[in-house]
């Protein structure tokens, strides 16, 4: 029978620090040198764990040349909150929001911590500290597995790889604390069969890991990157077809007066004045529509969110299209529930009312109606457009906030639209963290809602 050569611990602490070193090295060179602004941060959480397991292991290699309260209770406090930024890099890469379970993580990390340094100034044996260690990690990288495991869409080769590790990962703790547990001794890693195994899975396993890791960045960058390019193409198609026509409207309203201005009456000569200013109307709402989506895409645009009212938002708006509502004798009303805060981009709420009111409007007959209501809900605050027009048709109404469908419905009085402004409104929203849809049954008008963080209220 041939003899298993066992490992020395301490090639197993050089193997360990080495490893986390270079791969701190790799992570952050990748970080400065390809990552897209998102996956930085995602990278550097991930980074930041591995430069704490490199120090947690100096730490612990240096066992009896330092204090015996760095080489313990902060190396392995350390090793948890490495765990901890680890977790909590898998979890961005979920589609899913993950603030809460970022909470969770910091919690269990908190615990761990708790635990391991009461049970150490409680005098406890060296393998209770590390069946608390094992159980710790375990439930430090629980979580996240679980939540990977159970993501809803499609799951590729990588990702699915990706979990399979950490998930053996996992098991091999399990089966380590089980024999700590079965066979209690007082050395952290001790000579036999099983340790040497353990040690050696667990670092081909956080290996594997760490590739598999660069590589789902690297696919959500590429991802990020194809979408760029098909709104980049749904842009220029933007350009190309909807700017062209009122463009070529104006130019054609202007080569009529420029060439044959004295053939027509001063009303005719009014009446395709009316026409150019429409037209040259249209230009500028598209290409101001354009410019700010623009701006989204490429990060240009600043988020600053402050405390605004909303009444006083929504009623500035209702006085701006006062005019617009009057020319087609439509009522506007505004139903708020109190007086309602809440923390916003005041520009970007702006436009998403301005563009919403301003639909609501256009679509909508003379003699027409429309309703804004202003409702808390939980903690967040519902904002409502409601109209009596002539709705929206099934087919259209699932392109809505679609950049690569087309959507093409003139207004009551052959208003025309690209439909870029209800795209720019998902964007704003969407930075808020909030939800816009549409409700509507056609030729029953339509009604847009948006949600946002509710921060405070008061009666008025």
């Amino acid at each position: 029978m041939p003899e298993v050569v066992l490992v020395d611990p301490k090639t197993i602490f050089l193997l360990y620090f080495w490893g986390n070193f270079f791969t701190c090295i790799l992570i952050f060179s990748y970080s400065f040198s390809y990552a897209t602004v998102d996956n930085r941060k995602t990278l550097k959480w991930f980074g930041v764990g591995k430069l704490l397991l490199t120090v947690a292991w100096i730490l612990i290699i240096l066992r009896n040349v330092i204090d015996d309260f760095l080489s313990i209770n902060v190396a392995n406090s350390m090793i948890f909150c490495a765990c901890c930024y680890e977790t909590i890099a898998m979890l961005s890469l979920l589609k899913t929001n993950t603030k809460k379970r970022f909470r969770l993580q910091m919690a269990i990390t908190f615990a761990a911590v708790i635990v391991f340094n009461v049970g150490t100034f409680l005098g406890s044996t060296i393998n209770t500290r590390v069946l608390i260690g094992a159980i710790g990690i375990f439930a430090i990288y629980l979580p996240p597995i679980i939540h990977y495991f159970t993501e809803k869409g499609k799951k590729n080769f990588f990702r699915t790889f990706y979990v399979l590790c950490y998930a053996l990962f996992e098991i091999l703790i399990l089966i380590r604390a089980a024999y700590r547990y079965m066979h209690p001794t007082n050395l952290f890693f001790s000579n036999d069969t099983l340790d040497s195994f353990y040690s050696i899975g667990l670092f081909l396993v956080a290996l594997v890991g760490i590739v598999g890791f660069l590589l789902l960045v690297k696919e959500k960058q590429d991802h990020k990157i194809r979408k760029l390019l098909d709104d980049k193409n749904q842009f220029f198609s933007i350009i190309s077809h909807d700017l062209r026509g009122p463009v070529g409207a104006a130019a054609s309203l202007s080569e009529l007066l420029a060439e044959d201005i004295e053939k027509y009456s001063r009303e005719e000569i009014r009446e395709i004045s009316e026409m150019l200013y429409q037209s040259n109307k249209n230009s500028y709402k598209l290409l101001e529509n354009l410019l700010e989506w623009s701006r989204v895409q490429t990060g240009m645009i600043t988020f600053s969110p402050e405390k605004i009212i909303l009444n006083t938002l929504i009623e500035e708006n209702i006085e701006l299209n006062k005019n617009a509502a009057l020319n087609k004798n439509i009522q506007l009303s505004f139903e708020p529930s109190g007086l309602i805060e809440v923390e916003a981009d005041k520009n970007m709420i702006d436009t998403v009312v301005r563009n919403l009111l301003n639909n609501a409007i256009k679509f909508t007959d003379k003699n027409g109606k429309v309703e804004i209501r202003l409702l808390k809900t939980d903690r967040k605050v519902e904002i409502s457009i409601t109209d009596n027009g002539i709705g929206i048709p099934d087919d259209i109404k699932d392109k809505l906030f679609q950049i690569n469908r087309k959507v093409i419905q003139k207004g009551t009085e052959n208003e025309t639209g690209s439909g870029l402004g209800l795209l720019l409104c998902s964007e704003f929203i969407h930075l808020h963290r909030g939800k816009i849809w549409a409700e509507s049954n056609g030729g029953n008008g339509s009604t847009f809602k948006f949600t946002l963080p509710f921060v405070n209220a008061g009666s008025n």
